[in-house]
């Protein structure tokens, strides 16, 4: 596998106006798992994750909480850093938009935007969504409401200044016509394209009157930018811009953005404008995410649908609800949570079909060999289980970096299910009764114990405490922090290596309400 090169992926920065939700979890861990299996074959990841804080919406949520605003964004980034911690999301930087690294790059991008002639002084008028820190124009506004769902909308007059983001109309879209992958999965390049870049971009306002709170707009006194143009240039920031330019060289272009459906028109349009105009190259990939819902609900705190991953956490696990949310529907379509579908993904998959191979596994070879890994005498034994399971690695490449987790994870379980069928089909357990079948033993034990080994390593990047812990029972150490590099080739179980029968990994869970 080898030194493959670079590779910077990043998600979105939540706003620091509420605590965690299943949204934001599904988000960092469906990046997780890009920037764990890119380390595991081979490339220099840098992953990037953080906070949006400078935004209206926290200063709003500071207010009813009754608390100052710098309160409320120190204890939402711990909440939020907390949880990541708990489900092992292995980010690189976290860059929060209030810290004086982010403001200079923020101001350096306005004033090169402002210096290309891109930025000019006007009065806007018009209505604006607080809950996504939008300016909408009329054929945006669905029956009074944002049309994405925020129903707290408001009349704004005021002057500043716009960028002029219809310049870029043709730029961006030809960039997009040339590199379809910039935008994926295709129907949201459809969408993006159908409603934005054919019609022409129209002008943004990027500045708004200061209420204490945000980053001063160099050029105009009482103003702050606007939470969007400041809030994008965070990928730059956490990738070294003005603070190590070894290291901006290195990383920068970003090679993936993972974001959710709400921000793709930023994301698509004001951001490649943005970077055309300060001179930046641009980045390669945006691919958009669903959302989470709640027993077919969306995710509402104040219809009470918000579920406490932190909560779900403690009771499953990290990495059963991890594999859930990876596992039960395309990642760029919407997902329908629930408790009975969690309990029910969890016993069947994880319970009955991983957690039995392993522990029935380990448990003959504890009984037949005293614990220790057989050496496998007859090449030819197992070997429709073989190639598959040495295949796996392979194979998952290309479902991970077209971000279709649930399809990976159902090449893996394949394999886990053809290894649970071998299993009854060999019998181990009857030719440990015949002297004459001790070395057919020893060949289907060692390829079970392979092909759990294989497994375990192509889990790393889904569930990577539970793919440690099959490591460890295997003999082979290993954290939740590392898989070595190039384990992918069948035979690399060394005969000898003593194994360790352990708990289960994934007990059975009851239903509960």
């Amino acid at each position: 596998m080898g030194n493959q090169g670079k590779f910077y992926v990043t998600t979105a920065i939540p706003y620091s106006n509420a605590e965690p939700h299943l949204g934001t979890a599904l988000e960092a861990i469906g990046t997780d798992v890009v920037a764990r299996w890119k380390r595991l074959t081979g490339y220099d990841v840098f992953f990037l994750t953080g906070m949006d804080e400078n935004s209206q919406k926290t200063v709003k949520a500071a207010e009813e909480r009754g608390v100052e605003p710098r309160q409320l964004i120190d204890y939402i980034s711990g909440k939020f850093k907390e949880l990541w911690a708990k489900l092992y999301i292995s980010y690189d930087d976290f860059v929060r938009t209030t810290e004086p690294r982010h403001w200079k790059v923020a101001v350096e991008l306005f004033n090169r935007v402002f210096k290309t002639g891109d930025i000019y002084e006007g009065t806007y008028a018009g209505w604006y969504c607080v809950g996504c820190e939008n300016f909408l124009s009329e054929e945006d506004i669905a029956d009074g409401k944002c049309p994405v769902g925020h129903s707290a909308i408001e009349w704004v007059s005021e002057k500043g200044y716009f960028f002029r983001l219809s310049k870029y109309t043709d730029a961006v879209r030809e960039h997009v016509e040339r590199h379809p992958e910039f935008i994926e999965p295709d129907f949201r390049r459809n969408e993006i394209m159908n409603s934005y870049l054919l019609p022409g971009l129209k002008d943004v306002f990027v500045t708004r009157e200061s209420n204490g709170w945000g980053i001063p707009v160099p050029i105009a006194p009482g103003r702050v930018l606007y939470v969007w143009f400041d809030a994008l240039v965070n990928y730059l920031t956490g990738c070294g811009f003005l603070s190590d330019g070894e290291k901006f060289d290195r990383y920068w272009p970003a090679d993936l953005h993972v974001i959710g459906k709400d921000i793709i028109r930023f994301h698509t349009t004001h951001w490649p404008a943005m970077l055309m105009s300060a001179g930046l190259p641009l980045p390669r990939r945006v691919f958009v995410h669903g959302f989470v819902n709640i027993e077919g609900v969306k995710i509402s705190k104040s219809a009470g649908t918000a579920v406490d991953p932190g909560v779900l956490v403690e009771e499953f696990g990290a990495d059963s609800l991890r594999y859930f949310l990876m596992r039960e529907a395309p990642y760029a379509q919407d997902i329908s949570f629930s408790r009975k579908k969690l309990v029910e993904r969890h016993n069947r998959d994880l319970a009955n079909d991983l957690g039995n191979l392993l522990h029935r596994t380990l448990t003959m070879v504890a009984k037949y060999r005293d614990g220790v890994v057989p050496k496998a005498v007859d090449g030819d034994e197992g070997k429709p289980l073989r190639e598959a399971a040495a295949a796996l690695p392979g194979s998952l490449e290309p479902e991970i970096e077209a971000l279709r987790f649930n399809r990976a994870l159902e090449q893996i379980w394949d394999v886990i299910r053809q290894a649970n069928r071998y299993v009854e089909e060999s019998s181990p357990w009857s030719l440990a009764k015949e002297a004459s079948q001790q070395k057919r033993l020893d060949s289907v034990l060692y390829t079970l114990l392979e092909s759990i080994r294989l497994v375990s390593i192509c889990l790393w990047p889904f569930m990577p405490a539970s793919s440690a812990e099959m490591r460890r029972q295997l003999g082979l150490g290993g954290t939740t922090d590392d898989v070595p590099v190039g384990q992918g080739g069948w035979g690399l179980l060394s005969p000898g290596t003593k194994v360790e029968e352990g708990t289960p990994v994934f007990p059975q869970k009851e239903i509960s309400e």
